[in-house]
């Protein structure tokens, strides 16, 4: 079984969403189930653009780093609530694989924004991502897809 970001899978979850169409006929054809961390963390849609502040999804999971709301709300706790949210799912499906979305404070695989709303990225996994990565999971973004699409089908 396959997670998949739920904005990649056509959800209005965000702001926006950005409908892969290759996930979503995985979804129809019931090799993948979309979610979403900051949904399962608490947050409602739309909502507030976030940004990790001081490091990467790994600090904040270790208490070094937070996420912050635009208007400066933190929201540290959403997101970590979120990423357990997910790992538990992941692992209740016994999910191979999970296709999260780019520069997502949450989702983010290989690039974050740097934390000051600027749209400037840095090199860092967001804070599900770090969670399953830590725990053993392969995690890909969408932008890898095409890369890797014959191999975990």
């Amino acid at each position: 079984m396959i997670l998949v970001s739920s904005c990649l899978a056509g959800l209005k979850v965000r702001y926006t969403h950005s409908l892969d169409h290759k996930l979503s006929k995985l979804i129809e054809e019931n090799k993948a189930i979309p979610v979403c961390p900051e949904l399962l963390g608490g947050f409602s849609t739309p909502r507030e653009p976030a940004e990790i502040i001081g490091g990467n999804g790994e600090d904040v999971l270790d208490g070094k780093a937070k996420v912050v709301e635009k208007s400066g709300r933190d929201v540290t706790e959403l997101y970590i609530k979120g990423a357990y949210s997910t790992l538990k799912k992941a692992k209740a499906v016994n999910a191979t694989v999970v296709v999260l979305k780019e520069y997502s404070p949450s989702c983010g695989n290989s690039m974050i924004y740097n934390g000051e709303f600027m749209g400037e990225k840095i090199t860092g996994n967001g804070v599900t991502t770090a969670l399953l990565k830590r725990n053993g999971l392969r995690v890909i973004s969408e932008e890898q897809l095409a890369e890797y699409y014959d191999e975990i089908i």
